[in-house]
C-alpha cells in the first residue's frame, strides 16, 4: 500500500449514464457506511530495568538502579504488585536490600481503517462550486459538500461542479483510509529478598556475654557518734596519762 493511502481518495464510477461523484457526505439513513480494519505486523519492544530498594516509607519508594542512578517513585499506587521470591507483595511489603526487576513490553500494531460511504440520488439543485442537493430514494432532499477542485466524468468529459445539471442520477462513493497505530504495554515486576547473613565458621571463637554480678554495698561508718555514746572514758584516759607523766618527772629529778 503506497503513501497515497494516507490521504482521502475519491473514486468516480459511471453507471448507465449516471455520474459517480466523490464528496463529503453528511450523516443520513440514505448514506451507506462500511468500515473495515486491516492490521499489519506488530512490533514488540522489551525494556528491562533492575535495581535495589534503598528506602521505602508508605507509598514512597527509592531504588538504586544498576547504572548507579537513584530513582524516586513517589505515590506508588496501592494496586502495585511484585513477585518477590515467588510471592505477590505490595509496596508496603518492600524492604531495603530487595532486588527488583521491571520488564516493560510495548506492542505497536499499525492498522489502516478504511471507511466507505455511498449514496445515490438525482441532482435537484447545484450551487457551484462546492454544494449539491440530491433527491434521495426516499424522496427527501439532502445537501452535500463537494471537495475543492473536484472533477466529474460525464459522458467521457471531465467537468467540475458547474457541469452538473438538474435531473442527473448520481451514485457517489467516498473512500477514506486512515492509518492508526495501536500501542499497548504490559508491566511485570519481579524480585528477590536479600540473602541472610552467613553463619560463623566452625573453628571461630564464639563470644558469650555474661552479666556482671550486682555490686555489693559497703557499710559506711556513721559521721556522728550514736546518741548512747559518752565522752567520759576519753577524759579519764587523758587524766591517767597526765598523772603518769608527773610521776615520771619526779623520779628523774631524784636521780640527779
Amino acid at each position: 500500500m503506497n503513501s497515497k493511502t494516507n490521504w482521502t481518495r475519491a473514486m468516480l464510477v459511471l453507471v448507465a449514464g449516471a455520474v459517480c461523484l466523490a464528496f463529503t457526505l453528511s450523516i443520513s439513513a440514505q448514506v451507506q457506511t462500511k468500515t473495515s480494519t486491516a492490521g499489519q505486523k506488530a512490533s514488540i519492544v522489551t525494556k528491562v530495568d533492575r535495581g535495589e530498594v534503598v528506602y521505602v516509607s508508605g507509598n514512597d519508594l527509592v531504588v538504586k538502579m544498576d547504572d548507579g542512578t537513584i530513582r524516586h517513585f513517589a505515590n506508588v499506587p496501592e494496586s502495585f504488585t511484585a513477585t518477590v521470591d515467588g510471592k505477590q507483595v505490595g509496596v508496603h511489603d518492600l524492604k531495603p536490600g530487595m532486588k527488583l526487576q521491571r520488564t516493560v513490553t510495548t506492542t505497536r500494531v499499525s492498522k489502516v481503517i478504511t471507511t466507505v460511504k455511498t449514496v445515490t440520488g438525482k441532482v435537484w439543485m447545484v450551487q457551484p462550486p462546492n454544494t449539491v442537493i440530491l433527491t434521495l430514494e426516499d424522496g427527501k432532499n439532502q445537501q452535500f459538500k463537494i471537495p475543492n477542485n473536484q472533477k466529474f466524468n460525464i459522458d467521457g468529459q471531465m467537468v467540475d461542479a458547474w457541469g452538473l445539471k438538474k435531473g442527473m442520477t448520481i451514485s457517489a462513493t467516498k473512500i477514506v483510509e486512515t492509518p492508526l497505530d495501536v500501542v499497548s504495554q504490559t508491566r511485570n515486576v519481579t524480585g528477590s529478598s536479600p540473602p541472610p547473613p552467613p553463619p560463623p565458621p566452625v573453628d571461630a571463637p564464639i563470644l558469650v556475654v555474661e552479666e556482671a554480678p550486682a555490686p555489693t554495698q559497703v557499710a559506711q561508718a556513721p559521721a556522728e557518734l550514736p546518741k548512747t555514746g559518752s565522752e567520759l572514758p576519753l577524759i579519764g584516759l587523758l587524766g591517767l596519762l597526765s598523772l603518769a607523766s608527773s610521776l615520771g618527772l619526779r623520779t628523774i629529778r631524784k636521780c640527779f
